[in-house]
């Protein structure tokens, strides 16, 4: 990526120390909380599979959820933080393509689930009868609407700059707010899937149940980790001055 080159103020200095800190803390909270699920689901619950083993194919499900609605979805909402002084362009393709990753893995991890209910060798599972289902489907809904139109307005290039000035507020919070839509969801299916796996055995402090709370307490960090980063003013993407010319000649 291109960048602007200049001499930054000692203030510009301390805020990227303090953006980068963020960043770094960010990035370990989120590969954890992803390296934590994996060993949950590949070493507790027994590993993976796909039609051959319902039960193991329902495994994916919390994996890729936490990749695609936790990780990569926290890092497409702080790549304007992430990569400052680069040209917009590149990170508006960046976030899209984060996002659009995002659709892949929770498409899988829904059919995961889906599949580990209606092919039950034991018989058909009610689907979206829990608060957990309802979230993750209105979540899922709400990005999905989300991407589309931020698609729509800020990529494609028939939306003038007053129409993308109005709409990214709007955008912005909606973003935040599904992420920690998303964050509530995983929460609550994580102490679902303890509670059916482990019943009485789960107050007794196993080491699944210990991975299962550590889990959780590393999703909570890593949201308000994100959140912080993209609400603070202080943190916000400048404009290039060549982006600044173009505003003024539009």
């Amino acid at each position: 990526m291109e960048k602007y080159d200049s001499i930054p103020s000692l203030g510009e200095q301390q805020t990227s120390l303090r953006v980068f800190t963020l960043l770094v803390l960010a990035q370990i909270f989120g590969l954890t909380s992803v390296v934590l699920v994996a060993v949950w689901m590949g070493h507790f619950r027994e590993g993976f599979a796909w039609h051959d083993n319902v039960t193991k194919e329902f495994n994916y499900h919390p994996l890729f959820m936490i990749i695609g609605m936790v990780f990569l979805y926290g890092n497409a909402i702080i790549a304007y933080r992430i990569f400052r002084n680069d040209k917009k362009i590149y990170i508006k393709l960046l976030h899209a393509g984060l996002q659009a990753l995002v659709l892949v893995f929770t498409g899988v991890g829904l059919k995961a689930v889906f599949d580990s209910h209606n092919l039950n060798p034991k018989g058909p599972i009610k689907n979206l009868y829990s608060l957990h289902s309802w979230l993750g489907l209105t979540a899922t809904v709400l990005f999905g609407v989300q991407w589309i139109l931020g698609f729509v307005t800020f990529l494609l290039p028939w939306c003038g700059s007053q129409i993308r000035a109005f709409f990214k507020p709007i955008h912005v919070y909606f973003g935040a707010g599904i992420y920690l839509l998303a964050i509530a969801t995983a929460l609550t299916g994580m102490t679902e899937k303890a509670n059916f796996a482990l019943g009485a055995d789960y107050q007794k402090s196993t080491p699944e149940g210990l991975l299962v709370n550590v889990l959780g307490l590393f999703l909570v960090a890593l949201a308000m980790t994100v959140t912080f980063i993209v609400v603070n003013p202080n943190y916000k993407r400048q404009p290039l001055p060549e982006e600044e010319t173009i505003q003024l000649t539009q």
